[in-house]
């Protein structure tokens, strides 16, 4: 008995001196090249090390007819094909391609007497079409004498002028001047009516439609596929797969592939039963990309009759509402409950305001559409407009603070750093600052105009204080003095 207890804190000792890596795996997996399984030595293993995929590069470079050469003194790869070289160092992640310094998301590693590298730098330096298949744990490689990707792509869509994929080329390291820029996808969802992308970059999107039948087409220029994303959606050996839609009436298919490999570009596209109004918004601070399909029901407001009585203006709008419940917070509960309940207090405070009349979007869960929105403010000719709203990014529960959005307009700027001062210093949530957005219900109104994020309800901190009627309080509170110091109201 005391010798087994003697070899357990022996071990338990040696464990915790000498621990392993915990961030890599080894994984009993295939490498798939054109079609035909690679032959790999007993001990050489497919790694995963911090969710990237890390393969053999010599038993991939040579299976390429591929010249490559080891120097154990400097730890040293170099791979050859014609006149172009590309140089690696083992726990290095700079490597020199063609002259060129690019940066590895991981540096190449010696594993069992073999030198492992993502196979995310085999696609981006190497011209192969690269997937991982988390499910069967194979790596899938096309080389690019192969067939083009742009064979069987997303739905019917012809490439657009941009696309420069050149099937049968030799792109060994065609993509060095934008590989260090190259960012991924690595995940989407699409629930809510809304499709989410989140990326690990700034990325700029192009949205298009197409007739015929009627489709939505987000194009991520120098975008590829995450090594990670196929563990998480569908992704085939073609880097082609399809988001589920059940449940949405006009969404009959989300699809998506990587588009052109010359550039690297992914499209995503919605397909739609009947053409659907939609917004596009893009955050640059949590990396992702949301388009909103939930502008399109139609929904009667009753413009109020303001007498002409020299009082100001006030239209508060609680986003969403009905049958758009807008996003969904940590513990799934609707952002329009949120929206309404804080506006609702905002408006009791301005209704004590003898100098301004308040005027609501809506005080109830119905739906009015953005254009609604708009044209009420637009009719009463409002002297100010206030829409409300809580933040959410399910997929990064991390983001947290406040930020406010305006657009072009100098006054709708003004208005903006007023609220926003009051509402950070009011409930102390991190400052995302004020910014510059293309929301249809501050573009197209015609007067000072703002959007509030006040809080992420995905972030669970935050979510229990955004709730509370306490912080909500001191956040109407805040959202008053904002308009009324604006609008020099006393």
């Amino acid at each position: 008995m005391k010798r087994s207890i003697l070899l357990f804190l022996l071990s338990l000792f040696l464990l915790i001196v000498f621990p392993s890596e915990g961030k890599a795996s080894a994984v009993q997996s295939k490498i798939i090249l054109d079609g035909k399984e690679i032959s790999m030595p007993a001990n050489v293993q497919v790694t995963i090390v911090n969710k990237n995929v890390m393969i053999p590069i010599r038993v991939v470079v040579e299976n390429l007819k591929f010249k490559v050469e080891w120097d154990q003194k400097s730890q040293g790869v170099k791979i050859q094909q014609d006149s172009k070289i590309i140089s690696l160092t083992v726990n290095q992640q700079e490597a020199i391609v063609a002259g060129k310094q690019v940066l590895l998301n991981v540096a190449p590693q010696v594993q069992n007497e073999t030198v492992v590298v993502p196979i995310r730098f085999i696609s981006e330096q190497m011209g192969l079409i690269v997937s991982w298949d988390n499910v069967d744990k194979t790596v899938y490689l096309t080389s690019s004498n192969k067939e083009s990707i742009q064979d069987g792509q997303v739905g019917t869509e012809s490439p657009t002028t941009e696309d420069t994929s050149k099937p049968g080329g030799n792109p060994v390291v065609g993509a060095d001047e934008s590989a260090k820029s190259l960012k991924h996808v690595n995940g989407m969802n699409f629930a809510n009516n809304q499709l989410v992308v989140s990326l690990d970059g700034e990325v700029t999107p192009t949205i298009s439609t197409l007739k015929n039948p009627d489709r939505i087409v987000l194009d991520l220029p120098n975008t590829n596929f995450a090594d990670s994303f196929g563990s998480s959606q569908p992704l085939d050996t073609g880097l082609k797969g399809k988001l589920d839609v059940s449940g949405y009436s006009n969404v009959s298919e989300v699809r998506y592939s990587l588009f052109t490999r010359d550039p690297y570009q992914v499209r995503i596209v919605i397909a739609l039963n009947n053409a659907n109004a939609f917004q596009l918004n893009h955050d640059l601070d949590s990396n992702l990309v949301v388009i909103n399909l939930n502008d399109t029901e139609d929904s009667a407001i009753s413009v109020p009759t303001v007498a002409n009585s020299g009082l100001k203006v006030v239209v508060i709008d609680p986003g969403h509402g009905g049958s758009d419940p807008g996003t969904l917070s940590i513990t799934n509960k609707h952002e329009k409950d949120f929206n309404l309940s804080l506006s609702l207090k905002v408006q009791t405070l301005l209704l004590k305001e003898p100098n301004i009349e308040v005027v609501m979007t809506r005080d109830s869960d119905v739906y009015p559409t953005r254009s609604e929105r708009v044209q009420l403010a637009n009719q009463l000719n409002a002297d100010v407009f206030v829409s409300i709203h809580g933040n959410s990014v399910l997929e990064s529960p991390q983001s947290n603070g406040t930020e406010t959005y305006y657009y072009q307009r100098s006054s709708s700027k003004d208005l903006a750093n007023v609220i926003h001062k009051y509402l950070v210093k009011a409930i102390g949530f991190s400052d995302r600052g004020v910014k510059n957005g293309s929301l249809q219900v501050i573009r197209e109104t015609k007067m000072p105009a703002v959007l509030l994020e006040v809080g992420f309800l995905s972030n669970s901190a935050e979510e229990k204080l955004m709730l509370s009627d306490d912080v909500q309080n001191k956040a109407a509170q805040a959202i008053v003095d904002g308009i009324k110091e604006y609008m020099g109201v006393k």
